[in-house]
């Protein structure tokens, strides 16, 4: 079978059944069925109430192509080339996660689990994960939510509420983010942070001149000189006192 199928497939081999010669093997072929579900198509048992669709007016196939497979009952119909240039699907989604209804109730378990175990997540993260809401994630986390004393922590990956991959995901980004944010604030305590008591006691000493007490032990030579000098620079009233 070709990978290329018509629009509407099965009101197409509808119309194809009412409106050709073609067999079943060529139509089912072309739309993607079954050659017995074409054959039911036929005789009224599948289908019921589906209006054929015309393919030829929507430009998916020729006059000229099936007239070609009537007339050769091997031959394969192929659709014809599209003029209009269809833009592509947005693979992105946004918006909270859509959680099946019968998973719903296991929401606010799942959020507890996470504000437990990863509490560096963003609510924003917590939101996209389990698809909740943000004032529902404070209650849980302010412990005023409607049923938080059933609340019982489970992991959302284990309720199906999202995948491991999302998970990983999410708690590396937090990573990253309180890692930025642990650097920044110890760049911030060391341009605060005083010196060391042994390196500012060192730079004192270099530059604090020394004192009397401090200076060199004087050799006796020294010390002669330093009296002598001291006799000769006294008045005779000074000597006096000095001899008594």
């Amino acid at each position: 079978m070709s990978d290329r199928r018509p629009l509407m497939p099965k009101a197409t081999a509808v119309w194809l059944v009412e409106n050709t010669a073609l067999s079943f093997d060529q139509i089912a072929e072309f739309c993607g069925l079954h050659p017995l579900e074409v054959k039911g198509i036929a005789d009224g048992e599948v289908a019921q109430g589906i209006k054929g669709m015309d393919p030829v007016t929507n430009g998916q196939l020729t006059r000229e192509e099936i007239a070609r497979a009537e007339k050769d009952g091997k031959y394969k119909l192929h659709l014809a080339e599209s003029k209009v240039q269809l833009p592509p699907l947005p693979q992105t989604r946004k918006g909270p996660r859509y959680t099946p209804v019968s998973r719903r109730h296991d929401r606010p378990n799942a959020v507890l689990w996470i504000l437990r175990n990863h509490p560096e997540l963003k609510d924003s993260q917590i939101m996209r994960l389990v698809g909740t809401t943000k004032p529902t994630i404070a209650q849980i986390r302010d412990r005023t939510h409607w049923n938080s004393a059933q609340l019982t922590p489970q992991d959302p990956v284990t309720l199906g509420l999202c995948s491991q991959v999302d998970l990983d995901a999410e708690v590396k980004k937090a990573a990253r983010r309180t890692g930025g944010d642990r650097k920044e604030a110890g760049d911030e305590e060391k341009a605060g942070t005083l010196l060391p008591t042994s390196e500012t006691t060192a730079r004192a000493e270099i530059l604090t001149p020394k004192g009397p007490a401090e200076a060199a032990e004087e050799t006796p030579e020294q010390e002669q000189a330093r009296v002598l000098a001291k006799l000769k620079g006294m008045t005779p009233k000074e000597e006096a006192q000095e001899d008594e």
